[in-house]
């Protein structure tokens, strides 16, 4: 009898720690994919940083083409130009969300 007590008691003390490494595996895991997540952010952060600078690099090289004589259409001119900004004003936003919600994080009670 008491073999058998001990072997309930070895399962259910197998069982606990299976139940705990399952658990510290998927913690792992999220911290994991967690991390992953902040480098596609931050990916995704860098290449909207550079569309926008790309907007910018081509509205200010068709406004210098216009300048000089180019064939270059002005409503195309506008049209790049309203799309450079209208692409800052954008990023700018982003920027100030970014900006406050890192602000309500840091003003939050622990």
């Amino acid at each position: 009898m008491s073999n058998s007590v001990d072997t309930q008691s070895l399962m259910l003390q197998m069982r606990s720690l299976a139940a705990e490494a399952a658990s510290q595996s998927q913690s792992v895991q999220k911290v994991e994919k967690g991390a992953q997540s902040a480098e596609n952010f931050s990916d995704l952060l860098s290449q909207s940083v550079n569309a926008v600078a790309t907007e910018q690099n081509k509205s200010s090289a068709m406004k210098t083409a216009f300048e000089k004589g180019e064939d270059v259409d002005l409503t195309e001119v506008m049209v790049q130009a309203q799309k450079a900004s209208l692409s800052f004003q954008a990023m700018t936003q982003v920027r100030n969300k970014l900006v406050e919600a890192y602000k309500d994080i840091k003003n939050m009670p622990i």
